[in-house]
């Protein structure tokens, strides 16, 4: 692909949809105009950019559900403007910023600096979680009107790093959010099971004296919850699940019509607890990383639907937070500029799903459960063109060194993975071109 262009119409030429055989798109103010034959037989063709697409498969921009962009308060780890470039190059069109920012996102007043400070970036679609509870601190729910009602339309809240433990709690704000089909995405850890907890606990953590995160921590509170949304008739989703017992409690509910989705990251469906024996931080996460068996049962769950869908869980930290003994160290893991190849690895390589499947699973799926309304949609005419160009047969070394993201805890660093996003189109605009950033979509600032 040889193009410098970033205005204007383009006519991706030979690009495979989903997979399928070539076909040309054409993209013009800020939609996909036409498609196939139509493409180059289009007036507009003539003097559009040619892309060359030849051996790319085309998809629709990626949606995370899961997003740490640290701004406000924490800008020594990540800014939006830094996680959205991260994000672009990852094929993002779309991401939702959790609410663990300091102040906290759970005002109106918060989520709309958010909101804005994507707006002005404008590399990516930036959607702010709102936290459920008030500083995150389980007590007294967060102002969930407000922040539905205010410019940036929140309809995803989350405690994302805290469990909203407290029944009463939980189940008040799964009424609040019916009001406007709102969802509250809970971060399933119940605390007194997992006080001091530094792994997954099993014959592992007994060998390293560490304390152990059990699987039921995590399977009591889904249990519960599925049980409190069947109760009230809301939605709910569950972040970043990471134990095959969690996989069979998300079976039972939805054969009961539970309306309940769940999402797996790309390190729970690669990495184990193994590889805490090397005592490195990096491999330090929340939920933290378990048996194979587990990563097993999750890659066959994402595959079969159980499992809705891919959410990065991006959690970018300052160097002095990972670069430190295990115990002190901070839990997360980067994963915007990574998560396409993870999941072309451990799920297309493996024929568990085909590329119509990850187009489910990252974009059209999450996009759903945000209500999205112009991300996730098919690659047809009149759609809006967010669109992500993807060379499956290029490998590539991570090297945290070379990210977008100010994070460099990488927990695939050095490791080959194949799959290399050449170009980004978020809503007809090229952010990323020939595998490099190219520039910003201008937009109003969010004003």
């Amino acid at each position: 692909m040889n193009t410098t262009a970033t205005e204007g119409d383009f006519l991706i030429r030979g690009a495979s949809p989903l997979g399928a055989g070539p076909a040309d798109l054409l993209v013009s103010a800020g939609r996909i105009a036409a498609v196939g034959p139509a493409a180059a037989a289009d007036p507009r063709a003539a003097a559009a950019t040619v892309v060359e697409a030849d051996g790319l498969i085309a998809l629709p921009g990626l949606v995370d559900l899961h997003t740490h962009l640290r701004e406000p308060g924490r800008e020594d780890a990540e800014t939006v403007e830094t996680g959205t470039r991260a994000a672009a190059l990852g094929g993002f069109t779309a991401v939702h910023a959790m609410a663990n920012s300091n102040p906290v996102a759970d005002t109106a007043g918060v989520v709309e600096q958010v909101w804005s400070l994507g707006r002005r970036s404008g590399w990516v679609d930036v959607r702010p979680v709102g936290a459920v509870t008030v500083g995150l601190a389980g007590e007294r729910l967060s102002e969930l009107g407000a922040m539905a009602d205010s410019r940036a339309r929140v309809r995803v809240f989350s405690d994302d790093g805290v469990c909203v433990s407290d029944p009463v709690l939980m189940r008040r704000a799964l009424e609040y959010v019916k009001a406007f089909d709102g969802v509250i995405a809970q971060h399933s850890q119940e605390p007194r099971l997992t006080e001091g907890a530094q792994m997954n606990e099993g014959d592992v953590s007994a060998v390293l004296g560490l304390a152990g995160w059990p699987a039921v921590a995590e399977e009591s509170i889904i249990a519960r919850d599925v049980l409190l949304a069947q109760h009230v008739g809301s939605r709910l989703h569950v972040c970043h699940v990471s134990t095959a017992g969690s996989v069979e409690i998300l079976r039972w509910a939805k054969a009961r019509g539970i309306r309940v989705t769940a999402e797996v990251t790309p390190h729970h469906l690669l990495l184990t607890e193994e590889l805490v024996r090397t005592y490195n931080p990096v491999y330090k996460v929340n939920p933290p990383l378990r048996r194979e068996a587990d990563v097993m049962a999750l890659r066959e769950a994402l595959a079969d639907g159980i499992i809705d869908i891919v959410g990065t869980d991006h959690a970018p930290h300052p160097s002095e937070d990972k670069e430190c003994e295990w115990a002190q160290a901070a839990m997360g893991m980067t994963g915007l500029e990574t998560a396409l190849s993870v999941v072309q690895h451990t799920m297309i390589e493996t024929g568990l799903i085909t590329w119509a499947d990850f187009a489910r699973i990252t974009s059209a799926a999450p996009a759903r459960i945000g209500l999205l309304e112009d991300q996730g949609r098919p690659l047809q005419a009149g759609e809006p063109a967010n669109i992500v160009l993807v060379d499956p047969a290029a490998r590539w070394t991570v090297d945290p060194g070379k990210m977008a993201t100010m994070g460099r805890n990488s927990p695939f660093a050095g490791l080959e993975l194949p799959g290399a996003v050449v170009a980004t189109f978020f809503h007809g605009h090229p952010t990323v071109l020939d595998g490099e950033l190219a520039s910003p979509r201008a937009t109003d600032g969010g004003h």
